[in-house]
């Protein structure tokens, strides 16, 4: 969709539409979607400069006894939302103090946009370019039932060889036999296809899709680089679409990182670039992997501190199901050229001089992104403030197969945390770089800890069904 920027404009596609209803989206503090809707006959120039208020303390922005804030829709956003019944324009929004109208520091959305204005004030470049992937399940059935006396989930995908026996269903996909399927045995291609041009009705640019490895149902999109805000606006659009369109077809769609056992897991892979005067200042022609010492010194920040930024960007117990050696997901902190075991990867194909970037492959989307992005974006320039040079500090470039070394030399890597618990403890020790200018409030860190701990610790209190399996007869 176009882009807007003033009222006016606004109000004549709300009349050419004929708009019923606008809804306002935003993200609360652990990156899931909210919204208010307000009828388009009450959606006026007031609402943009008074806002809508709401009840902060309820999506952990704020505490009960001050929770009053209020939304302000950013016109920019704007796009028609397909999946209602009555026609319906959607903006998402920033927050701000009910009384005194400022900008809330704690909105994840802003903390972005700050760690964005202090990148262009560093000087070192103006804007950072990303392109995240989107890999995901779509599932036929999905449930779950937890109590005292017991605990289960149930699966099901008709793409899976596990139905290859039910009469009828025809062509199924063997255990992680999915990579790049065609039809008939992807049977998802047509939903994909509806999924991306819903993005793409959106304003958000589609780079591909296909079938990923994993034969029950795994789907993967990817988009093109773009800068800092919209790419974390369109990762909270495109699962939105994602979700919604599935479950117009009867299906669901997860990006649980790993949702089956024995299965290739979610991830959500961060391609990343910084450019000044719009020259991409990871390139260097003179260098063998075509990297600027730029990049290699922010990949030395992002090494350096990946321990704690996955607080952010795998803030999950589910992450670290994924996080395992095996099924290509990252588990040490090193960089590569192509190998897909590296925490981070040189794309070999991004040889032209504005292509040329890498890719930060533990993320999974579970992750709010604007406070994951920012997080990443803090530790980069950390790195090139600090001029961390990745191979002096032990991170490689390493371009062998890690899993057949020796132990003890595979132990020689420094390997990134296996749990949430780890994670957490790591943002605890090494939080100073999401500190500088007050981009993350020590406040909004606290309470990222305290209740990402309490959830750790409720998971790990459960009893789960394999345990019974392995010890009930001990």
């Amino acid at each position: 969709m176009k882009k807007y920027s003033n009222f006016g404009d606004i109000k004549t596609l709300i009349n050419q539409k004929h708009i019923l209803m606008i809804d306002l989206k935003f993200s609360d503090l652990w990156g899931h979607w909210r919204h208010v809707t307000v009828p388009s006959s009450h959606f006026d120039e007031a609402v943009l400069e008074q806002g809508i208020g709401f009840d902060g303390s309820s999506v952990g922005f704020k505490s009960v006894h001050s929770g009053d804030m209020v939304l302000i829709p950013d016109l920019s956003t704007a796009f028609i939302d397909p999946f209602w019944q009555e026609s319906s324009l959607s903006f998402i929004c920033n927050t701000v103090e009910a009384d005194t109208r400022v900008l809330f520091e704690g909105d994840p959305r802003q903390i972005l946009k700050n760690a964005d204005q202090y990148l262009k004030e560093s000087q070192f470049a103006d804007e950072s370019l990303w392109g995240p992937e989107f890999e995901f399940y779509v599932f036929d059935q999905l449930g779950f039932h937890n109590e005292i006396n017991t605990s289960s989930y149930h699966v099901n995908s008709f793409e899976a060889n596990w139905n290859s026996g039910i009469d009828g269903n025809g062509y199924t996909l063997p255990l992680q036999g999915g990579y790049h399927a065609i039809p008939p045995n992807d049977k998802l291609y047509n939903l994909r296809s509806e999924i991306s041009l819903n993005i793409e009705n959106a304003g958000i640019p589609v780079k591909y899709h296909h079938h990923e490895v994993g034969g029950p149902g795994q789907c993967e999109i990817e988009t093109p680089m773009m800068p800092l805000q919209q790419a974390a606006d369109s990762i909270m659009l495109i699962k939105y679409f994602t979700r919604m369109t599935a479950q117009a077809h009867g299906q669901i769609a997860t990006f649980l990182p790993k949702p089956l056992f024995g299965e290739a897991g979610n991830g959500m892979h961060f391609h990343q670039q910084l450019t000044l005067k719009g020259e991409n200042v990871f390139y260097d022609a003179a260098d063998p992997i075509l990297l600027s010492k730029t990049a290699r010194h922010y990949i030395g920040g992002l090494l350096t501190h990946a321990a704690s930024v996955l607080a952010f960007t795998n803030p999950s117990t589910n992450s670290y199901r994924r996080l395992i050696p095996g099924f290509e997901a990252p588990v040490n902190a090193f960089f590569s050229s192509g190998n897909r075991s590296a925490a981070i990867r040189i794309p070999k194909y991004a040889t032209q001089p504005d292509q040329v970037r890498f890719e930060f492959r533990p993320p999974d989307a579970t992750c709010n992104p604007y406070l994951a992005m920012a997080a990443m974006l803090l530790a980069g320039l950390d790195g090139i403030k600090k001029e961390i040079d990745p191979t002096e500090a032990g991170f490689g470039p390493i371009n062998e197969d890690i899993f057949s070394w020796p132990l003890q030399k595979q132990k020689s890597i420094k390997s990134l945390p296996t749990s949430l618990h780890d994670a957490l403890n790591a943002l605890e020790k090494d939080m100073d770089y999401l500190l500088v200018e007050n981009i993350f409030p020590t406040s909004l860190i606290e309470q990222w800890l305290i209740k990402k701990y309490k959830e750790d610790k409720t998971v790990r209190s459960r009893p789960h069904p394999y345990e019974i399996e392995l010890y009930s007869d001990i």
